[in-house]
């Protein structure tokens, strides 16, 4: 399973800003990742209140599924990031979170999308990915 990321050269640069434009995969089989938020195990909300720590829990949790499934950050093809009430200014918070989770490799497709409430009030930041599973 192979998953290449296409940046074009005469689009805007979106690696600085955490994502591919798209993310181009061979037939496989691909792993589709229910929204994280930021519950740990015991459903306690890491960071109420604040979005940069509640993005880290939710990519932590994104993590965790993949490495169940024998994937990691690269095999991600796209991922969507919703954000409650979401202002430009919020990008500051959730940008180095999502630099910390691809680290080394180039991010996949994603699709930012403000929301005015998730599932439960505490949350304020989900995300869902798919995966081409090695």
């Amino acid at each position: 399973m192979t998953a290449t990321r296409r940046n074009p050269g005469d689009l805007y640069d979106s690696l600085a800003y955490g994502f591919s434009h798209a993310v181009e995969s061979a037939p496989g089989r691909l792993l589709h990742c229910a929204g994280q938020v930021a519950w740990d195990k015991d459903y306690n909300v890491v960071g109420e209140g604040d979005l940069a720590a509640q993005a880290r829990q939710a990519l932590a949790n994104l993590r965790a599924v993949l490495a169940e499934a024998g994937a990691g950050p690269e095999h991600i093809v796209r991922i969507r990031t919703y954000v409650v009430d979401h202002t430009p200014e919020k990008l500051g918070l959730v940008v180095p979170a999502l630099a910390d989770f691809w680290g080394d490799v180039t991010p996949a497709a994603n699709t930012w999308i403000g929301v005015q409430a998730l599932a439960l009030p505490e949350f304020l930041i989900e995300i869902e990915a798919t995966a081409a599973l090695p």
